[in-house]
């Protein structure tokens, strides 16, 4: 195991919904995850990715993996001044409420 996997902090944000639920992959991709990327890289966001399931159905709709140096940055990026104008965004791709986790190892 690596120092680097043994420090980064791995966090999901996942969106759960009907298959109908409004989700904006388009607006998610191209606009939300750059802002979460800019706000936060300062505070030690290494990477963001999405995953999506392969259909539309009821359950998971998106998921977000962000990466974070160490557990340091996690607490001073959804602490920051631009946390708001991330979580803000929100609202503009979706009407459900995103579910944070910490990614831990079995």
């Amino acid at each position: 195991m690596t120092r680097e996997s043994e420090t980064s902090v791995t966090v999901y944000v996942t969106y759960s919904g009907s298959a109908g639920a409004r989700f904006d992959r388009t607006w998610y991709v191209e606009r939300h995850l750059p802002l979460v990327m800019t706000s936060w890289s300062q505070y030690g966001l290494e990477e963001v990715t999405a995953f999506f399931p392969a259909g539309r159905q009821t359950g998971t709709l998106a998921i977000c993996q962000c990466r974070f140096r160490d557990q340091g940055a996690v607490d001073a990026a959804f602490s920051s001044p631009e946390a708001s104008a991330v979580m803000a965004d929100v609202l503009r791709f979706t009407d459900i409420a995103p579910q944070r986790a910490r990614a831990v190892s079995l």
